[in-house]
């Protein structure tokens, strides 16, 4: 048989990419619907761990925990891809979110729940910015706008479907069912997304298709010290002395003792009753030690599952150099060198105190948590060490002089800017719902922001497809954020009928009203603003810091929705009390009846609606700063293309 020519190889190859972003994307969405999920599911899983409705401060950590493990860990993720390629750690996060997964289904006490929590956002988060830079080593600049559009818009589209499909998951099935759902979800995507990269290769004959980071950033002279190079950027962690393709023998042995050992350990902390309950086979699933929240861990089933993962590892430290190894762990001190665990450890430190601050926070009585006297000056010690070690680090985490160009760090002040906005949206929308039109349906209330929700990710692809025109994206992302500010400047005026008021035109109702258009409006300016952002970055740093550019950006907008819901929140509140101290008292308002007094009902509900007024007004500043800031910082993307690319970068998929 003829071997295929240079187009048709290429051909192939770039239908295989688009295969491979469409299975990294159906992960990001996987992982996306999960972070909202326990929207509705939360209420289940309090009574499965034991804790009632009424003690809902209890269940913060669940949240909170979620949030820690999302965002601290990112910046060390993103540095990993950019040394070991984006295979690996991409599958590596699927690996740990289906761990989360594991641990929350079956849990039975909170300390569990918590932990399971807080892998899943490890694994979840990671899967964002390791996608960013995947579509960014496989597209060049001029093309890649559309695939960091869809990105944005699956990861959007979690925030709808997640609080549905959970609802309806928790309405038929326990809510443990959620989280076993994601472990062959998981697994099937991690299967498809190795397959679609091995058939990449295969139409290559093992060559690079496109500039990626896994070649482009290793060939790129001067731009790395040979330590950062042996630390894993040239073969990583991939396969041991034999790469992808070579003739090594297949790692058999290390297969059958990762699979068995994740299986014994799952099977011990599922355990299912037909076995546990069984005279031949119950033993197995008795706990080695008693009154212990991890008992499951116990069990003979679990400990021949850790033992096999031991022997997992010892294979892989000394399996002969005949196989090409699953998981190379002999380099793995090198590429922590590389990854400069330290400076990544001060940095998760600085952020966990960052979503602490914000997270544990009572936005009736505060901006930031009562604990902020003690995290606050600890965040400034950190980060002054963090700094530090970055400057004087061989191998730093981040290289700050990467992101002096201003389309780097002003895509991050754009995100920031732009999530302490989104909140608003969030929360907030569904509380005037819940306050108005719908007092007596907290569905009804939540119904009411899927209209936001789905412009989101419709936004998303039209920014994406605007941005293939490069010189547009920072025009795009100020008009987006425009758009959303002058749809929260209409949401500021919103009466008590406003959800209720049909829109007419022509003296005629047109079905739906002013409302749902200022919410369709406000969703669509966000997600437009999506993909100019994130090329901004990806255009303004060197290809080899692609991923931990793009987890500071993702870590900017987290960062952002926390302050701002808290800010803002904080404000409104505040002119929620200034509003009702001048209502007076049922005792003075209705002498005859103060237990049943309608204008203190009316002044009170005034009082709540100036309170989301005010939030919608600083959600409408935020958002207007975000498009003052997209016009002024992002105009510079051109700047790192200018730079001499890598040979390889000239086979960029278009």
């Amino acid at each position: 048989m003829d071997e295929p020519g240079p187009s048709g190889a290429m051909t192939a190859a770039r239908a295989v990419t688009r295969w491979q972003l469409a299975f990294a994307a159906g992960a990001v969405l996987l992982a996306a619907a999960d972070t909202y999920v326990v929207v509705v599911a939360l209420p289940s899983i309090m009574t499965g761990v034991g804790l009632g409705i009424d003690h809902l401060e209890r269940a913060t950590p669940i949240v909170s925990g979620f949030l820690l493990g999302y965002v601290a860990m990112l910046p060390l993720l993103g540095r990993l891809s950019d040394l070991v390629g984006r295979t690996p750690v991409f599958v590596g996060c699927l690996l740990a979110f289906g761990s989360g997964s594991l641990l929350t289904a079956t849990a039975h006490s909170l300390s569990v729940v918590v932990a399971g929590r807080a892998v899943q956002g490890l694994g979840g988060g990671g899967l964002v910015p390791v996608t960013l830079a995947l579509v960014a080593e496989r597209w060049p600049p001029e093309t890649r706008g559309l695939p960091l559009g869809v990105v944005g818009a699956v990861q959007e589209l979690g925030s709808v479907l997640g609080p549905l499909y959970g609802a309806a998951i928790v309405t038929a099935a326990s809510w443990r069912t959620i989280f076993w759902i994601n472990l062959p979800l998981s697994a099937a995507l991690g299967i498809a997304f190795l397959a679609a990269g091995a058939g990449r290769q295969r139409a290559t004959g093992g060559q690079q298709a496109s500039g990626g980071q896994e070649a482009a950033g290793q060939r790129s002279a001067g731009q790395r010290s040979a330590g950062q190079r042996s630390a894993g950027q040239q073969s990583g962690m991939r396969s041991g002395s034999h790469g992808p393709g070579s003739d090594g023998r297949p790692d058999s042995v290390g297969a059958v003792l990762a699979l068995g050992g994740a299986g014994l350990i799952g099977l011990g902390l599922w355990a299912p009753a037909s076995l546990v309950d069984s005279v031949r086979w119950g033993g197995y699933w008795t706990p080695e030690v008693g009154g212990s929240a991890w008992v499951g861990l116990t069990t003979p089933v679990a400990l021949a599952g850790v033992a096999a993962l031991g022997a997992f590892v010892v294979w892989e430290l000394a399996a002969p150099a005949t196989f090409r190894r699953l998981c190379d762990l002999r380099r793995l001190p090198a590429v922590l060198a590389g990854a400069d665990l330290p400076g990544a450890a001060l940095l998760a430190g600085l952020l966990a105190c960052v979503v602490i601050s914000f997270s544990t926070a009572d936005p009736t009585k505060q901006v930031t948590a009562s604990s902020t006297p003690v995290l606050a000056p600890l965040a400034v010690v950190l980060a002054a060490a963090f700094v530090w070690r970055q400057r004087r680090a061989r191998n730093p985490l981040l290289e700050l002089g990467a992101l002096r160009r201003r389309g780097a760090w002003g895509a991050m002040a754009v995100n920031l800017a732009l999530g302490g906005a989104l909140m608003a949206a969030l929360v907030d929308v569904p509380f005037f719902a819940r306050t108005t039109r719908y007092p007596h349906s907290q569905v009804g209330a939540a119904l009411v922001l899927v209209r936001f929700l789905v412009a989101v990710p419709v936004g998303a692809l039209a920014g994406g497809v605007l941005c293939r025109r490069r010189s547009w994206g920072p025009a795009v992302a100020a008009g987006g954020a425009t758009v959303a500010a002058l749809a929260f400047a209409a949401m500021s005026g919103w009466g008590t009928a406003a959800l209720s008021t049909p829109l007419h035109v022509g003296g005629s109702s047109i079905g739906f009203g002013a409302t749902d258009v200022e919410l369709a409006v406000c969703g669509l300016g966000f997600g437009l603003a999506i993909a100019p952002v994130n090329a901004a970055v990806l255009d303004s740093v060197a290809p080899r810091l692609h991923g931990v550019a793009s987890a500071l950006v993702v870590v900017a907008r987290s960062v952002g929705m926390l302050a701002g819901l808290s800010a803002l929140t904080a404000l409104g509140v505040r002119r929620f009390y200034e509003a009702q101290a001048r209502i007076g008292t049922p005792l003075t308002l209705c002498p005859a009846d103060p237990a049943h007094c309608p204008a203190y009902d009316r002044a009170t509900n005034a009082a709540l609606l100036q309170e989301l007024h005010t939030v919608f007004a600083g959600a409408a500043v935020c958002a207007g700063i975000g498009a003052v800031l997209a016009l002024a910082l992002l105009g510079v993307r051109r700047e790192a293309s200018k730079a001499p690319a890598p040979a390889s970068e000239a086979q960029t998929i278009p």
